[in-house]
């Protein structure tokens, strides 16, 4: 605790104080670094030369421009010009020509891939991961596994229209029913044709299982989609159940859980968002990593 002057000096340092006390400690009236000041007084100066040069002010109706006429939009749209003349002649050749030849130019092809790389990684990657693996509801793009077909063709008009999407030409006219929530089957019988689902793709049964009447609720329930044999149907997006791909998982309580509440997964029509040539690259990505076929 600093002893206090009746003068109003400390005692101690010599030192002027404030008048301010916090718990018997009395402040001392030390003055600021004169660099520290310095400092403070070129932050003002940098402040007002700011405000006069670039676009600071919020105006009526618009805002200060600034004496340079200097903006981040003016400047993006310089970069994006620039970036459109330097890919012009490659993004051309990428526009006219079929995706097929795309892919069999080694320049068209790098080039594509190149373009698409980050395309993917803010588009597609959210839902399907960086390296395309996929997750619990999104499909794996690497494999040979594919709901709509994987031609570049098939590819390009999935990215294109998207999924279940807002779009005239989307794919796949509806989801998988809610065969429990909407009262078509009782419980018993999901139970029932979930053990026959899963002996499809070769995964073990519980004990005492009615692989039979399962067999029976599927042919009427699940075959007009996935096929008498569980193949599937790639014009309605209906998965073969016989692999060992699961887009949910394969466990009892995971299709029991899709058969009483459905699915309906989606992925959006990029054509409203992406131009044809930014389409075309994705699809001949997506297409050679390691999954597409002929």
């Amino acid at each position: 605790m600093a002893d206090q002057h009746p003068s109003g000096i400390d005692r101690l340092t010599g030192t002027a104080t404030t008048g301010h006390v916090w718990d018997g400690i009395r402040e001392l009236n030390n003055p600021l670094p004169r660099w520290w000041v310095w400092v403070f007084y070129a932050t003002i100066v940098w402040a007002v030369g700011y405000w006069v040069v670039y676009p600071a002010w919020p105006l009526v109706s618009s805002y200060s421009a600034g004496m340079f006429g200097w903006h981040s939009r003016t400047s993006i749209v310089t970069d994006l010009d620039d970036l459109q003349k330097l890919r012009g002649a490659m993004a051309g050749k990428i526009a006219a020509a079929p995706l097929q030849a795309i892919e069999n130019d080694p320049e068209m092809l790098a080039f594509a891939r190149a373009e698409a790389k980050p395309l993917f990684a803010e588009n597609c990657a959210p839902c399907h991961g960086t390296g395309a693996a996929g997750a619990k509801g999104f499909p794996n793009l690497n494999d040979d596994d594919w709901l709509w077909g994987g031609t570049l063709d098939d590819v390009a008009q999935t990215i294109r229209h998207g999924a279940r999407a807002a779009d005239s030409q989307t794919r796949g006219p509806g989801g998988m029913p809610a065969f429990g929530r909407d009262g078509i089957l009782k419980r018993d019988d999901i139970l029932t044709v979930a053990q026959f689902v899963r002996s499809l793709s070769g995964l073990p049964v519980e004990p005492g299982a009615d692989l039979a009447t399962g067999q029976k609720i599927f042919a009427d329930n699940c075959a007009v989609c996935h096929g008498p044999g569980g193949k599937g149907n790639r014009a309605l997006g209906a998965p073969n159940l016989t692999d060992a791909i699961w887009l949910y998982g394969s466990d009892a309580a995971t299709i029991v859980e899709g058969l009483w509440n459905g699915r309906n997964g989606q992925m959006p029509a990029w054509a409203s968002r992406l131009d044809d040539t930014a389409i075309k690259s994705l699809a001949v990505y997506v297409h050679t990593l390691g999954g597409g076929e002929k």
